[in-house]
């Protein structure tokens, strides 16, 4: 579905296709669950007619064994069944949101990043943990509760059509009448729990930012402004869910006044009909036990109905996510189909790792007069050294990251990796060789070990070790109740240490290529002369991609990229683009750098940088 899609565009048929394809791998459980009600329904159906037999054995003076006997044992079949079923249902259920909740999930973390990023946290986890919630009872007891309302209805019906025409009549418009009246009130009953669940997933989506932001929110003295905001969502979720709740009360109040409607008028017509000598007084006792029976089966049916509502709203929403784009490879990749498609080069010359000809991209959204993040860049990464890609903000940095990972493809030229071009790897293949520390370092939920070894779980303590001193880490571990066994989060860790810990996992991984993304930005001088020492040892023998705003570290590089709107504007090393390139000699002032000094840094450091 095209992102800004509005929910309401699916029809009613389309949502139902959505839950039946959550119910569809339970058939056989649900059909013996059918099965189950259908037997209980019919104890339940019997019932009225073997109490006319006692009435009528009373008024004959027969034996009454077999009229009890036959009603003690509807009783205990009927409880029996109810209990299986019950018991069946609720295991279902449970299954079939295990079901959606780990499909949700996968098709989230395997879904293209910009489709996932589009949308704020909070509202997906929303939808994985509160909407798949409404469609259970609308998978199961609806589904086996509708079947039983209809089957408890039609014998009803059948059985009072064989005891009385007339009185059936009489009923029948009367519940007629309040079916109408209950079906009309369904679009809006549909509409009021679709809008309350989408407030609850704006909801959470503002407080997990929120969250998130906690300490500039104190800071800006924002607390309660912020309080208003994400109560202004649970207000919104309330007026709908209140909206909702009358609506449902109202229909199954039509339906308890309209069986009782049913009663009123059955007493009056029916006893004029015993006057007359046309039924019995047990025929109309036991017509009256059918109407007081048929009150179960229609409010069945009306609960059914509301529950119905919401399981097709919530699989509206849960649709959102399950037609998010995945990430997919070309036809075609993988090892083995790399047959060409790589630049020539001259004898002798080591082919770039990575290379972008003449790449283009902008994102989707974009005014279309605006400049594209990318424009005709040309760029190669050796394959060992050290290239630091610097440049005004938005220059197309982090974009140039995002088409090396495969987080984004290229809307024109390509991308090449040891002189193929993307489209003959898989995305495996490409992030196997490619360490990746992102601007924000988050650390992910688990131990500071798990942590520091996500990219390569297999990786020794000796080698975790030497990350965590390579970073200066050590004391910190040290400080820490259980060392590296520490469950750890992003409150615990400075902003310092968590880059420092971005930078070690990747380090652990010893990736052939690293790509850096503003890792230095929260860095003290002693750590950042570190990471520098780190960078030097893994560009001795691979490649090391640098985005940073802090030229200070990135003046040894090996080659220097300037960006400016989406272009290449220069290429060279710190000095060279010192006595060439106005925009980086700006760039420098900005910083407040001793450009001289910074020469001389990148003179002395020339050799072992090289």
């Amino acid at each position: 579905m095209p992102e800004g899609r509005a929910v309401d565009e699916r029809t009613t048929r389309d949502k139902a296709r959505i839950l039946w394809a959550y119910a569809r791998p339970h058939k056989a459980v649900l059909v013996v669950a059918l099965i189950l009600g259908a037997v209980a329904t019919a104890a339940e159906l019997a019932t009225p007619l073997v109490t006319k037999a006692v009435l009528d054995g009373l008024e004959a003076s027969a034996s009454l064994r077999t009229p009890i006997t036959i009603l003690g044992v509807l009783l205990v079949a009927g409880t029996v069944m109810g209990l299986v079923q019950g018991i069946m249902l609720g295991t279902l259920a449970e299954r079939i949101i295990l079901a959606a909740r780990t499909g949700l999930v996968r098709h989230l973390l395997h879904a293209r990043v910009p489709e996932v990023t589009a949308r704020p946290p909070g509202e997906l986890v929303t939808r994985v943990t509160s909407d798949t919630l409404l469609i259970r009872e609308a998978t199961t007891s609806s589904v086996v509760n509708f079947v039983n309302g209809i089957i408890g209805l039609v014998g009803a019906i059948v059985l009072m059509a064989y005891l009385d025409v007339v009185l059936l009549g009489v009923t029948l418009v009367v519940l007629v009448l309040a079916g109408i009246s209950v079906v009309a009130l369904m679009p809006r009953l549909s509409k009021a729990q679709q809008e309350a669940q989408e407030h609850v997933g704006a909801l959470g989506g503002r407080l997990e930012g929120v969250v998130r932001a906690l300490r500039t929110v104190k800071s800006a003295r924002a607390e309660s402004r912020e309080t208003d905001r994400v109560s202004e969502h649970a207000k919104a979720s309330a007026r709908s869910g209140i909206r909702a709740v009358k609506l449902e009360n109202v229909s199954w109040t039509i339906t308890g006044v309209a069986v009782n409607l049913a009663v009123m008028l059955l007493l009056g017509v029916g006893a004029w009909r015993v006057s007359t000598e046309a039924i019995t007084v047990s025929t109309l006792v036991a017509f009256l036990l059918y109407v007081f029976q048929l009150m179960m089966p229609v409010m069945l049916l009306t609960m059914s109905l509301t529950s119905l509502q919401s399981g097709l709203a919530a699989a509206a929403r849960i649709a959102e996510v399950e037609e998010m784009e995945l990430e997919t490879d070309d036809d075609g990749a993988g090892p083995g189909s790399r047959n060409g498609g790589g630049g020539a080069t001259g004898v002798g010359v080591e082919p770039p790792v990575l290379r972008l000809h003449g790449v283009t991209y902008s994102y989707a959204g974009a005014d279309a007069a605006a400049r594209p993040a990318l424009d005709g860049v040309d760029l190669d990464v050796p394959r060992r050294g050290h290239t630091a890609i610097v440049g005004p903000s938005g220059a197309g940095k982090t974009t140039i990251m995002s088409l090396l990972l495969r987080f984004l493809r290229p809307d024109g030229g390509r991308v090449e990796l040891d002189g193929h071009p993307y489209e003959h790897w898989s995305t495996d293949e490409i992030r196997s060789r490619i360490a990746y520390v992102e601007q924000d370092t988050p650390i992910v939920p688990g131990t500071l070990r798990e942590n520091l070894a996500y990219a390569r779980p297999d990786a020794t303590d000796a080698e975790i070790q030497a990350a965590v001193d390579a970073l200066r880490l050590t004391e910190r571990v040290a400080a820490l109740p259980d060392g590296l066994d520490t469950e750890v989060n992003a409150s615990q860790l400075s902003g310092g240490e968590r880059q420092r810990v971005a930078v070690a996992r990747a380090l652990v991984a010893r990736p052939e290529i690293l790509l850096l993304d503003e890792a230095t930005a929260q860095l003290d001088g002693l750590t950042e002369a570190a990471l520098a020492a780190a960078i030097r040892d893994v560009a001795g023998t691979g490649a090391v991609v640098t985005i940073a705003h802090r030229i200070s570290t990135v003046i040894d590089a090996d080659q220097i990229v300037l960006l400016e709107h989406g272009r290449v504007r220069a290429v060279g090393r710190h000095t060279e683009l010192l006595e060439v390139d106005e925009l980086y000699r700006e760039l420098v002032a900005a910083l407040r750098l001793d450009t001289g000094a910074a020469v001389s840094r990148a003179e002395e450091r020339a050799p072992a940088g090289a």
